[in-house]
């Protein structure tokens, strides 16, 4: 696991098409002053993953909508009986999504609630690496 993390606010739950992208991550120098990226700042090339996870998001239940995503990456391994085995290990991004319902209710679901909540998609590890690895001013 590294220690990077990406938040994504939904300022309207339920409309996945406007968001805010905050990476979080340490550079040389220590831990950067967090950029911000909307919808309109995300490259091409990367919006089939914040598709992937705006999919992910969709699974919750009806009466919860997301207004903010924690993601962060590391390794998954499908079989736990194999945990120590890198070889049947892959790279994931793992979501906590906090969430509002109509009655004013919140709650915080993680890949307990929802295994959908682990993506293995190559291109989501991709995404999170791209907006985490690289200074992009």
């Amino acid at each position: 696991m590294n220690n990077a993390e990406i938040q994504i606010q939904f300022p309207q739950p339920g409309n996945w098409q406007e968001f805010t992208l905050t990476p979080i991550y340490r550079d040389a120098g220590g831990y950067r002053p967090p950029a911000r990226y909307t919808q309109d700042d995300i490259p091409a090339e990367q919006t089939p993953a914040m598709q992937a996870v705006v999919a992910a998001l969709v699974g919750l239940g009806e009466d919860w909508q997301a207004v903010q995503v924690w993601a962060t990456q590391d390794w998954y391994y499908p079989d736990p009986a194999n945990e120590d085995d890198p070889i049947v290990g892959v790279e994931a991004v793992y979501l906590a999504v906090e969430a509002v319902n109509p009655h004013g209710g919140r709650r915080i679901f993680t890949d307990r609630d929802y295994p959908e909540f682990i993506i293995t998609a190559p291109a989501a590890v991709a995404f999170f690496k791209y907006f985490t690895e690289q200074n992009h001013e």
